[in-house]
């Protein structure tokens, strides 16, 4: 019969790595993005107009 024990730390501590890595890599990538000094904003305007369309049309 396998060790549960065994098998069940070897999972959490793969598990623990990968979250590690997704972590660092989200923070990269955070990182990216506040760097860019150019964000590019736009207002977009739902409501319509008076004459029954949006700005998207």
């Amino acid at each position: 019969m396998p060790d549960s024990k065994t098998m069940y730390f070897k999972m959490f501590h793969a598990s623990e790595k990968a979250l590690a890595l997704i972590l660092t890599v989200q923070r990269e990538c955070e990182e990216l993005f506040i760097a860019d000094s150019s964000p590019e904003l736009r207002v977009i305007s739902f409501s319509p107009k008076e004459d029954g369309t949006t700005d998207e049309e």
